[in-house]
């Protein structure tokens, strides 16, 4: 009994960050459609999708926005990791847009300093706050 108690805290249901995933997916669409540039799409795209994502999980996950947020970080660095060791071109993978789409194909050192103003962005802006 005491463990589907537990479970039922785990589970449940932040409006405020799902309505901030939802803003900021918005964002990610429009930037992902009207731009084509250097900056924006690169790297402020870059900064919103770690954001996207642990908001999303915050939405449905009773664990505290910052822990989200740096396990989002990791979870960022180690796609990047990937990128860099070319993890597309040793499993065959060049010619998968599914590839390409998930795990990217160029390293970029820039997307590590993108995912990282996220996740501060994330994390100063929760702090003092409901983050639970």
């Amino acid at each position: 009994m005491a463990q589907n108690s537990r479970a039922r805290k785990l589970l449940r249901f932040n409006s405020h960050s799902f309505i901030l995933f939802l803003i900021i997916f918005v964002i990610e669409v429009i930037i992902a459609i009207f731009f084509r540039d250097r900056w924006i799409r690169p790297l402020l795209g870059d900064v919103l999708v770690v954001m996207a994502i642990a908001y999303f999980i915050h939405a449905f996950f009773g664990i505290r926005l910052q822990k989200i947020a740096i396990s989002t970080l990791i979870f960022a660095y180690f796609i990047e990791l990937l990128q860099f060791l070319k993890i597309i071109d040793f499993l065959g993978w060049r010619d998968s847009q599914l590839a390409h789409l998930t795990i990217g194909s160029t390293f970029d050192w820039r997307d590590l300093v993108a995912y990282t103003i996220g996740v501060a962005i994330i994390i100063m802006t929760s702090l003092g706050g409901e983050n639970k």
